[in-house]
């Protein structure tokens, strides 16, 4: 009988790489669905429940905020992109390279936004929530995972009495 133990964990180039494709992926994903939500939505459309389609531009920040910052808005975004190049670097662990890799995907994405059209495509909608698209979500999740790896490795390991 062969015992299970955990898969192996990439090594650091191994690590930089999954954050490599996991932000190459998101960066594709993000700009195929803005390119057809800029093509094809040219009104609402109600999905199912509280979600549904609207086309959004914005030129602030999250729920946009700094409107009129735009051009610092970018220098941030550049100065962001490159920690999480270093951070993905120093990444400790396989979920957090990947975490990472989200982040970075999402900023890259509408960092692409900010540069082709001075301002990020918006299209998805969630009832009583700010318009927002693929790399905004990637870059919650991703920095939701951030924080529960890092609180998780922080804490203490719990025994069982």
């Amino acid at each position: 009988m062969q015992e299970r133990g955990t898969v192996a964990a990439l090594s650091r180039p191994g690590r930089l790489a999954a954050t490599a494709v996991v932000a190459a992926v998101v960066v594709a994903v993000d700009q195929v669905t803005k390119a057809v939500a800029v093509a094809d939505l040219d009104h609402p459309v109600h999905v199912v429940g509280p979600f549904g389609f609207a086309l959004g531009y914005n030129t602030g920040s999250a729920f946009s905020l700094f409107t009129a910052d735009a051009p610092v808005l970018t220098a941030v975004a550049v100065v962001l992109v490159a920690v999480l190049g270093w951070l993905a670097w120093r990444a400790p662990n396989t979920p957090v390279a990947v975490a990472l890799g989200l982040v970075l995907g999402g900023a890259v994405g509408n960092l692409c936004d900010r540069a082709a059209r001075g301002r990020v495509v918006d299209f998805i909608t969630i009832t009583h929530w700010p318009t927002f698209n693929v790399a905004d979500a990637c870059i919650t999740v991703g920095i939701v995972l951030l924080v529960v790896f890092y609180w998780r490795a922080a804490t203490p390991a719990r025994r069982s009495s």
